[in-house]
């Protein structure tokens, strides 16, 4: 479920009304201002930012939007508390184990949030290193599946620097996963052969997987949807 899970919450933002779309840019405004603090404000040089703004461009996010996410992570412009990213753990329904990714300018606030949706949907918040060895972390990139044959998507990705493959054709798509040092050549590999790309970004997998029923899946399904609709949460990774 990890780039399948993935997706389905781009996807969802992507489909949001405009009541929710300043939430969304306020997400993705903080992937960029990160982006920009660690390795600066030049895409060309910063692979990390050229990604982020990829991906604020993908939601729509004004031009003038993503330029001052920029200034604010280069120090240019000083507008508001720091934004830090967080990793915390979980479970939810079913042990099925969760990573839930936030950026936030305050901690607490989001540590105490995230945890009331948790313990409200049969989840619960657990210490660091709990369920984290369950995942691996990997380049991610996601691309239309565009009526292309399975044999030929695999070799072309295989050549251009994949270390594994999953097709979710419920959804189009296919995901491509490398070696975390290999994304940004293998993305640009397959740009040079007209791939669409849909995102492009560091991911979890799961090593080890949950098999919950019918029942505890849907319902990590709604616990996962409600912790992405958080303004903080990023992105939740599930070992289903």
């Amino acid at each position: 479920m990890s780039g399948h899970s993935h997706w389905a919450g781009i996807k969802q933002r992507k489909g949001v009304n405009d009541a929710k779309r300043a939430n969304i840019f306020t997400k993705y405004g903080r992937i960029v201002t990160i982006a920009a603090r660690e390795g600066g404000g030049d895409p060309d040089t910063n692979f990390k930012l050229r990604i982020a703004i990829d991906q604020a461009r993908s939601m729509n996010m004004p031009k003038e939007n993503i330029e001052r996410a920029i200034k604010r992570g280069t120090g240019e412009l000083k507008d508001g508390a720091t934004i830090e990213e967080n990793l915390y753990e979980g479970y939810g329904p079913g042990n099925i184990a969760l990573l839930i990714k936030t950026a936030t300018d305050n901690r607490n606030r989001t540590v105490s949030e995230v945890k009331t949706i948790l313990t409200k949907t049969n989840g619960k918040m657990v210490p660091s290193g709990s369920v984290s060895f369950m995942f691996r972390q990997v380049g991610e990139i996601i691309i239309e599946i565009a009526g292309r044959s399975k044999d030929d998507l695999e070799m072309q990705a295989i050549e251009a620097g994949a270390d594994d493959i999953a097709f979710f054709e419920e959804d189009g798509i296919f995901a491509i996963y490398t070696k975390i040092e290999d994304l940004q050549s293998t993305k640009e590999q397959l740009e040079k052969q007209g791939f669409d790309i849909k995102d492009a970004g560091l991911s979890f997998i799961p090593t080890q997987k949950a098999t919950p029923t019918p029942e505890q899946l849907a319902q990590c399904e709604a616990l996962i949807e409600k912790l992405e609709d958080h303004d903080d949460v990023q992105t939740v990774y599930a070992n289903i």
